[in-house]
């Protein structure tokens, strides 16, 4: 068996997460103690008591679910959990699997994924854009759908999560004019998306401009495990191409079907572990692949199953 580690973007996260193993690990808590301390607020009072508001607001989420990702994996090493043959994460999980594979320093990722969040908060007004999740239409009819509905504005298909789950962005009237043409070619559900920031479309270029001064300024490491990154599903062994790669990554689809398929196909990846909350990943990823094991350590007992795979790829 061979083992990969993905890692969760925002959608993951909920009131709560992480409780139980944050009881009984203090590797999680001192993590949300460093992130905290860097950004000036309680990040773990906010996962565990909210506000709910606060919890699903870009500027938190985003470095409260690098937290999460990255206190989670250091659990895993500390437990004597395997070394996967690669890594990846969905969107902003990416900078967690930058985390975990040496690439980036946990202190200098908190620092630039606030202000990855914080440039992509001001990129749209509140309001002003959109995200939703299209089900039971192939990734051409989805392409064309958006393509249909734009009519001068942006909508573009962002997320291609699973075969048949798509997740389109946009400005709001685009979207849900892209929601109208998709229900009208057969789509067998449509949900609007409970965030305040329509992510990887061409409305985060602005933001995606003033990152990249950041990312240049930001010391990366060469990967000590490789990295796919969302924009290609693709590895980089040059520092100044990842720079390029997470730019890219604000504007670009998360081509995350094609991130699981090349694990398995350049990797031979058997099975998939998630760190972190929500078990999003995991079950994205049997859906693209039956065969795939995928388990989302999440909690005590989940971290067993995981470390009980490592068992199984290393005997």
């Amino acid at each position: 068996m061979t083992i990969a580690g993905i890692f969760p973007g925002q959608g993951s996260q909920s009131l709560g997460m992480l409780s139980e193993l944050g009881a009984a690990f203090p590797e999680v808590r001192i993590i949300f103690q460093t992130a905290s301390d860097i950004l000036g607020r309680d990040l773990w009072q906010m996962a565990q008591e909210g506000p709910e508001a606060a919890l699903n607001s870009t500027e938190n989420t985003q470095p409260l679910m690098l937290a999460a990702g990255v206190a989670v994996w250091n659990v895993w090493l500390k437990q004597g959990g395997c070394k996967p043959v690669a890594v990846a994460g969905h969107s902003l999980g990416e900078y967690s699997a930058l985390v975990a594979a040496g690439v980036l320093d946990f202190a200098d990722a908190v620092a630039l994924v606030a202000e990855r969040a914080r440039l992509m908060q001001s990129a749209v007004a509140e309001g002003q854009g959109a995200m939703a999740a299209i089900l039971g239409l192939d990734d051409a009819q989805l392409i064309a759908a958006c393509a249909q509905a734009a009519q001068g504005d942006v909508v573009e298909a962002v997320n291609f999560n699973s075969p048949g789950q798509v997740v389109i962005a946009g400005s709001a009237a685009a979207v849900d004019r892209a929601i109208q043409v998709a229900t009208d070619m057969g789509a067998k559900k449509a949900i609007k998306l409970s965030v305040s920031v329509p992510s990887h479309c061409a409305l985060m270029l602005p933001a995606a401009e003033k990152l990249s001064e950041r990312l240049a300024a930001t010391a990366f490491a060469a990967a000590q495990v490789p990295v796919l990154h969302n924009v290609d599903a693709a590895a980089r062994t040059d520092v100044a191409a990842t720079r390029v790669a997470l730019e890219q990554q604000l504007y670009r689809p998360v081509r995350w079907v094609d991130t699981i398929q090349c694990l398995q196909k350049e990797y031979a990846v058997t099975a998939a572990i998630e760190f972190g909350p929500g078990k999003v990943l995991s079950g994205l990823s049997k859906r693209i692949d039956r065969k795939l094991g995928a388990v989302c350590v999440h909690d005590s007992k989940t971290l067993e199953e995981a470390l009980k795979l490592c068992e199984e790829a290393n005997a």
